[in-house]
């Protein structure tokens, strides 16, 4: 079979920059979400707007696409506020029925080489109690309810019975250009940064805070995504997968409000999921949308939960006195042969300028 790959969850931070990765391999693309990605012109795909809660719609995309060498699921559900749902037996449920109905009868089509997965450090209980760090992937599953570790199971069995290679990617904080998704700290920045010099608001760090965390560049993992497809000693595997430096955010403040042009604030400020829930926000994003000829006219659609995320990820309980930030090894898919990195600044600065030049923020926030 010619090298065509489904990417699910198309429309978001992770499945978005796999389509242009693997699209710029000459893959032929299969872009599976309800809404159409916002990539660059020249990333060539085509576009299937798929409900995959729908089993039956599932079954019959399989059947009409006759088959695919390749799978990368980036789908998932999410509770409104994103941390509630985490535990929710009926989220947890419905994610791995999600990707049953879509792995499934694909696998049972024939030919499908591989198939691609991602999880993330809640995999390690890290939102429910202290990991040992830095997490590693071969310490024994955590004692925790999730779906990740439902969707894995799925996939072992399909593998198991079908044939096909898999590899399970577990990024950190991800950085991408994608709009309208559950957690994408660029957008939250960028539309912070616009919000604020629109209504003349000082650009605060918005928390109280000095947080550190790893980030993982969106693009960095369509580059592991696509070499873990091609590399023996991937298949079977789980990785986790950072840029390879640490991030405080409160630390680079001034040389990301340089980026906009602002002056940088460390007074107080209001949580971010506050502020953009402000009719005054929504109003004058509605306004500069109209003017500077955004793609999106509403805030809620760029930033889907990213706020929420951002706030969660800043909050000053992070930081309580004896607590350790949330650090994973990536020695293991290095010593695999993925020795790529990025600065985790100039990936935030990066994306920044793509959301910008696709006109999902100001064009004149550019620099």
């Amino acid at each position: 079979m010619a090298e065509r790959v489904v990417v699910a969850g198309a429309s978001g931070v992770i499945g978005a920059a796999a389509v242009e990765t693997f699209a710029a391999k000459g893959f032929e693309v299969v872009a599976l979400s309800r809404r159409k990605p916002i990539l660059p012109a020249s990333v060539r795909y085509s576009h299937v707007p798929l409900d995959l809660t729908d089993a039956a719609a599932c079954e019959d995309f399989a059947q009409r696409l006759g088959g695919a060498s390749h799978l990368v699921y980036a789908a998932v559900a999410e509770a409104p506020g994103l941390v509630s749902g985490w535990s929710d037996p009926g989220l947890i449920a419905l994610n791995r029925r999600m990707f049953a109905d879509l792995a499934a009868p694909l696998a049972a089509r024939g030919g499908l080489a591989w198939a691609g997965l991602l999880q993330g450090t809640k995999a390690y209980g890290a939102h429910l109690h202290p990991i040992a760090l830095p997490a590693r992937e071969d310490r024994p599953r955590d004692p925790h309810a999730n779906f990740y570790f439902e969707q894995e199971d799925c996939l072992r069995d399909l593998a198991a019975a079908h044939g096909f290679a898999w590899t399970i990617l577990r990024p950190q904080v991800v950085f991408g250009g994608a709009p309208g998704a559950a957690m994408n700290p660029v957008a939250a920045i960028g539309a912070y940064a616009a919000i604020c010099r629109e209504l003349s608001l000082p650009f605060a760090y918005p928390s109280a805070a000095r947080v550190m965390f790893e980030a993982t560049d969106a693009a960095l993992l369509g580059e592991a995504l696509l070499w873990a497809a091609g590399t023996p000693a991937a298949h079977g595997e789980i990785f986790n997968v950072t840029n390879g430096d640490t991030f405080v955010l409160r630390d680079v403040w001034p040389e990301i409000a340089g980026h906009f042009g602002l002056e940088p604030s460390f007074e107080p400020c209001e949580k971010l999921a506050s502020l953009f829930a402000q009719e005054r926000s929504q109003s004058a994003w509605r306004e500069m949308a109209e003017r500077e000829r955004l793609a999106l006219a509403g805030l809620d659609q760029v930033l889907g939960q990213s706020h929420h995320y951002v706030d969660m990820l800043l909050d000053e309980r992070m930081v309580q006195a004896g607590s350790l930030p949330c650090l994973v090894s990536s020695i293991k898919i290095r010593k695999a042969g993925f020795g790529a990195c990025r600065d985790s600044l100039e990936s935030l600065l990066f994306w920044l300028r793509r959301m910008a030049d696709t006109a999902l923020l100001p064009p004149s926030l550019r620099d």
